[in-house]
């Protein structure tokens, strides 16, 4: 069943790229200049009916030229089968927001917005949820340094929370003791 939506979804929508797993789960690769009208016909459309979105999400490859993928996850009740929709991104390049055509992406493209840096246009309400006012940076993206550039801690003087920057202290990390390997190797 999901073979043949897919092979019709191919026919009629920009795909990039279709990848099918298991012929449970269909990946389409598609412009990200096209996502909302991508989204609009896999909802709206009699033979599709994805009316659910179950979640978006941010994955981050420093490595390629299009760091970012957004990956929207997709749930037909009628037709009981899943897809996920893919669209590549840089630092730069702002992405169309979903939110119209599922009101439900607002909170999960703030979410990616938040940890990624990831802009998306038309969105209403685009803030940082999960970290703090001013936070400078973006966690979840893999040259984000792992202990942060700032630390928050309460003064006890001041009777409120100072930010401070982050300072490793050296001397932790004395590593002197024998491992196992090390023992076998002077034998």
């Amino acid at each position: 069943m999901l073979l043949s939506i897919s092979e019709n979804i191919i026919k009629i929508l920009p795909i990039v790229r279709f990848e099918l797993y298991n012929e449970e789960e269909a990946v389409f690769l598609t412009p990200t200049n096209s996502i909302v009208n991508v989204m609009q016909v896999l909802k709206n459309h009699f033979n599709y009916r994805f009316k659910v979105l179950t979640c978006v999400s941010g994955v981050d490859y420093p490595e390629n030229l299009y760091r970012f993928q957004v990956v929207y996850d997709l749930l037909s009740i009628h037709y009981n089968g899943r897809v996920r929709i893919k669209i590549l991104t840089d630092e730069l390049t702002p992405v169309h927001s979903i939110q119209k055509v599922f009101p439900a992406a607002g909170w999960w493209e703030s979410e990616i917005f938040d940890m990624y840096g990831i802009f998306f246009l038309n969105h209403s309400s685009l803030t940082r949820l999960l970290t703090d006012y001013g936070f400078q940076g973006y966690p979840l993206r893999k040259d984000f340094p792992l202990s942060g550039y700032t630390e928050a801690r309460y003064n006890v003087t001041k009777n409120r929370v100072v930010y401070e920057n982050v300072e490793l202290a050296q001397e932790y990390r004395t590593f002197e003791f024998i491992s196992p390997w090390e023992v076998f190797n002077k034998k």
